[in-house]
């Protein structure tokens, strides 16, 4: 009945394994034709070490994290994402990848802001416009969204749950700027119903958050809320593919 593209995938096969295989018989369970891939956060950094500093090991894992969805975008229908950490390598940003993914909890290791080379890879981003997927505490989202202003499109994920709450964001204004968008993945159907009631549905992006949420559920929730279908269609596919732009 729809055309239905997931813009939030986990998929990786090494410290977190998901591979790809894994993750296309659920999106072929759920009759999801493509997905926007990310690596898992295991493959960037440790989270679990709030003072991480990088490391050899860790620069070569998350080369091979991000080379691996790179690899599979050549013969499947994904659109790999490159998961940013401390080096900021804007210089991988010309191999093909469609999107960006930053990432951390409060808990986790911090994003150095400061560093040179973080402005160097925004202005790389802006000048290929791909859209950041950021998931970061309340206060680092407000900078964030100042800093980049209009330059590129952001995509706050789960309507907020994990970047202050939705509400709170609400509050904020946040998504009243033309370029912030957000995704259902793991959302609430209240939250995804007022985020169309006062935003429109073309600011939406259907997302299920493999593997912590299951792609078939994520799009019934979608499937059986009471709103017009052609904003359900927004939601699964349209608004997505506008942001991507050229894509097969």
């Amino acid at each position: 009945m729809y055309r239905i593209i997931d813009s939030h995938v986990h998929c990786g096969i090494q410290n977190f394994p998901m591979p790809y295989e894994y993750v296309k018989s659920l999106l072929d369970e759920a009759n999801i034709e493509a997905a926007c891939l990310f690596p898992p956060v295991e493959d960037i950094y440790n989270r679990s070490n709030y003072h991480f500093k990088d490391t050899p090991f860790w620069q070569q894992c998350r080369r091979r994290a991000n080379s691996y969805l790179l690899e599979l975008s050549a013969t499947e229908k994904i659109y790999p994402y490159f998961f940013v950490w401390n080096c900021f390598k804007y210089e991988d940003l010309s191999q093909g990848f469609k999107g960006i993914k930053w990432h951390r909890h409060s808990f986790e290791p911090e994003y150095d802001y400061d560093n040179e080379r973080c402005e160097l890879f925004l202005q790389e981003i802006y000048a290929r416009s791909l859209p950041i997927v950021f998931e970061e505490t309340y206060e680092n989202t407000l900078y964030f969204i100042k800093r980049v202003a209009s330059s590129t499109i952001i995509i706050i994920p789960h309507l907020g749950k994990l970047n202050g709450g939705f509400s709170r964001l609400v509050a904020s204004g946040v998504w009243e700027e033309e370029n912030v968008y957000a995704d259902t993945a793991l959302a609430s159907p209240q939250d995804v119903c007022e985020f169309v009631e006062r935003y429109s549905s073309r600011k939406l992006l259907y997302g299920s958050d493999l593997p912590f949420g299951v792609p078939r559920l994520e799009v019934k929730k979608i499937m059986v809320l009471n709103i017009p279908r052609k904003d359900k269609e927004n939601i699964f596919s349209k608004n997505i593919l506008g942001i991507l732009g050229n894509v097969r």
